[in-house]
């Protein structure tokens, strides 16, 4: 095998499916540390730093939202797949709106699941663009990956931060779902239109008046400097 591609930790009350899970991961180059139930695997994620999380969202005692919900109050931006039986969009925002990098619904291929992984962990890899870049009062580090808004920390998942970073490369850019689905997610399926609506306005909400993202009524996005405004 070669060498680790980091440790996943998965979450999972179902022995078969974390089986499966496991036997995918580690045939893919990952290291896997399985918990059954919220609080162990919470303690687990705390204990090991590993580089992502997969959590079933209906888990015995503490539940995978809650696990998500705790980490994120802890600015703890692990990332994290939520992994759950229910298909009721209402679930799948909530989980997004904690800081959820992805979603996968049961049944699932666990093909699938390592392709998403490995986004997620190639996206956090990835320089995006110039070293720093500045909108408005918001300032983007690629290198660090890590953003301010006036002269605050603003601390973003990987999913948040490379979707901003997309809408400031070229300010003034209306970006369209689909293609916004397309380079950040690495998605084709257009029919996932609204989880870009809900990153958005986590990203919104994050920012604060800061934020220099616009909407382009039934087009899509883009950033604006706030300050050419003034």
């Amino acid at each position: 095998m070669s060498e680790s591609r980091g440790l996943i930790v998965v979450v999972e009350d179902e022995h078969a499916i974390a089986d499966l899970e496991r036997l995918y991961l580690v045939d893919a180059g990952f290291g896997v540390h399985v918990e059954r139930e919220g609080s162990a695997g919470l303690a687990a994620i705390r204990r090991l730093r590993p580089v992502a999380v997969v959590l079933d969202v209906g888990l015995p005692g503490l539940d995978g939202i809650e696990v998500c919900r705790a980490l994120r109050a802890a600015d703890d931006w692990t990332p994290v797949i939520f992994v759950t039986a229910r298909d009721d969009e209402v679930d799948r925002i909530i989980g997004l709106e904690l800081g959820a990098d992805d979603y996968l619904t049961k049944p699932f291929s666990p093909r699938e699941l390592v392709v998403r992984v490995k986004t997620i962990l190639r996206r956090g890899s990835m320089a995006s663009g110039p070293g720093t870049v500045r909108v408005g009062t918001v300032t983007l580090h690629s290198a660090e990956r890590r953003v301010e808004a006036s002269g605050r920390p603003v601390p973003l998942t990987s999913l948040e931060f490379d979707l901003l970073a997309k809408l400031m490369s070229a300010p003034g850019q209306v970006f369209t779902r689909e293609q916004l689905l397309a380079t950040v997610w690495g998605q084709a399926d257009y029919g996932l239109g609204r989880t870009v609506d809900v990153h958005v306005a986590q990203l919104r909400s994050k920012l604060g008046d800061d934020s220099p993202i616009v909407t382009s009524r039934g087009v899509g996005y883009a950033a604006r400097d706030l300050r050419s405004e003034a």
